[in-house]
């Protein structure tokens, strides 16, 4: 006789388990963006580098379908959704336990660069700053907020390949 073993049960997929506790469906698309978001937390899109990134996968996504779900993703607080100096929205994973994500804008390259690792001295203090804003509105009876800092400026490389294409006047001879 043939010996029956218990069933194990797979552990459910953590971005499931996302989808779920917000209230989403779990439809292919929501796992595949959630996904791949989550799967490069350091990284900003706009809709159009998102929609670029998943053109490689087994789902194509129209981009009203894509706009609609980072839409539905944001609302729930499970995306940031930013907007930069020229007023185009970057979408990025948004950690439950984060508050306050600062970053860099290039004005140059228009790169969005994290600036967690380079504010790590100071991150406690930074993260302190955004929970009493967050305290201090949500006590006048804001709600569903989350803190944005951005710095912008020129990136250390444009401002390098700036420097290296500008010609200095030379000193006229006596």
């Amino acid at each position: 006789m043939a010996q029956a073993f218990p069933a194990t049960a797979l552990p459910p997929d953590p971005i499931d388990v996302l989808l779920s506790a917000h209230g989403l469906r779990r439809t292919g698309a929501a796992r595949l963006v959630l996904g791949w978001l989550l799967a490069n937390p350091d990284t900003s899109y706009t809709h159009a580098q998102l929609q670029a990134a998943l053109m490689d996968s087994a789902h194509t996504l129209d981009r009203v379908t894509l706009y609609r779900l980072i839409d539905r993703l944001t609302q729930v607080g499970l995306l940031l959704c930013r907007v930069d100096a020229n007023r185009v929205r970057r979408y990025q994973a948004m950690p439950a336990s984060v508050k306050a994500i600062p970053h860099f804008e290039c004005q140059s390259c228009h790169r969005d660069s994290p600036l967690v690792g380079a504010l790590q001295a100071n991150a406690l203090d930074l993260e302190l700053a955004a929970q009493n804003a967050l305290m201090a509105l949500q006590a006048l009876g804001y709600q569903g907020m989350s803190f944005d800092m951005a710095v912008r400026g020129v990136c250390a490389d444009c401002a390098s390949a700036a420097a290296g294409t500008s010609t200095t006047p030379s000193p006229s001879a006596p």
